[in-house]
């Protein structure tokens, strides 16, 4: 664990690095990292990890491309360097190219989403997948990275007390030394009792700027978060602290909707309870229902619910750099 102070954090983050990723990509290496993340971790700077399951199932094509470069570009501005994750033809990548972007943007469902479980899998079979928060976190944590940015995590399935439909992101979270800056969980979500499955696996949750848990699309759950951050720094001392006691759990830092992008709310809230019931009636279950509902609520609010989406994520990502900013100046000073 760096110490403050210490000269050779960055080389022996580099080392760390080194044990678990290969330089150059080989057909018996399951990881690449990027040059530009290597470099970037090898001098203790700040990198963003990004999730691509949002690029995949989240939004329709081109949308989905546009939105991806655009918070690639966000992270830039805020100084910090993007490193997109993704596995394309078996080969686990943190720090996609554009190329690579691209494919999957293209590929859209067809594209396979890949969690923990999916990950050896896809890389045995030489598949291209999508990462969701759960299997960006494993190689995100792999590579050296701290922070990721996504849009919001998954959660308790209502009704989940019953058919055991719980995220992988959970379970994640709560053993992998990550932290999620992200929108809270997503409104069709069981909320409360994802609160407490993040409680039990021990895992640090903050509200960003706010006393209550934001539900992705509306400010508020109706749920008080554990804690409350108020700025960059403050979240920065929350992961530093959390990596110096070495918890090995992740983090959430749950960034509400912008106001002017809440207005929404109400007609994307009355479309997802809407879409929702088409779930039940039409069998759609498992994985399946959020990006149906997701693809549902955007064709019922006549594309206001993608706005919203591709506001928050990029606020997410804004904030997110900041964080992984503030950390990697914590790390060197």
């Amino acid at each position: 664990m760096p110490r403050v102070g210490d000269a050779d954090a960055p080389r022996r983050r580099i080392a760390r690095l080194s044990t678990h990723v290969a330089p150059t990509a080989r057909a018996d290496v399951a990881v690449r990292v990027s040059d530009e993340v290597r470099a970037t971790l090898a001098r203790g700077g700040a990198v963003v990890a990004l999730e691509s399951t949002i690029v995949a199932h989240g939004m329709p094509h081109p949308e989905n491309l546009e939105t991806a470069r655009a918070v690639e570009r966000a992270v830039r501005a805020r100084g910090a360097t993007p490193a997109t994750v993704a596995i394309v033809d078996g080969v686990c990548v943190v720090g996609a190219t554009d190329g690579e972007l691209e494919r999957v943007a293209r590929m859209g469902t067809a594209c396979a989403k890949a969690s923990r479980r999916d990950l050896s899998a896809a890389c045995g079979t030489g598949k291209t997948a999508a990462t969701t928060v759960s299997g960006t976190m494993v190689l995100a944590r792999a590579a050296g990275v701290d922070v990721f940015v996504t849009g919001g995590i998954g959660g308790v399935h209502v009704g989940g007390q019953d058919t055991m439909d719980v995220s992988a992101d959970l379970m994640e979270l709560g053993r992998t030394p990550v932290a999620v800056v992200c929108a809270g969980a997503k409104s069709i979500l069981d909320i409360p009792r994802t609160l407490e499955v993040l409680e039990t696996n021990g895992v640090t949750v903050c509200a960003y700027g706010v006393d209550e848990f934001p539900a992705f699309f509306t400010r508020s759950s109706g749920c008080e978060a554990p804690a409350r951050v108020d700025t960059p720094l403050e979240a920065a001392k929350v992961i530093d602290a959390g990596l110096r006691l070495n918890l090995n759990s992740g983090s959430v830092f749950a960034v509400p909707i912008p106001l002017e992008h809440e207005a929404l709310g109400a007609s994307i809230e009355s479309a997802t309870a809407r879409a929702l019931r088409e779930t039940e009636e039409r069998g759609v279950a498992g994985r399946d229902v959020t990006p149906y509902v997701l693809k549902r609520v955007a064709e019922l609010t006549g594309g206001a619910s993608l706005k919203a989406n591709i506001a928050l994520v990029m606020n997410n990502a804004k904030i997110g750099a900041d964080i992984a900013c503030e950390l990697a100046r914590l790390r060197s000073s």
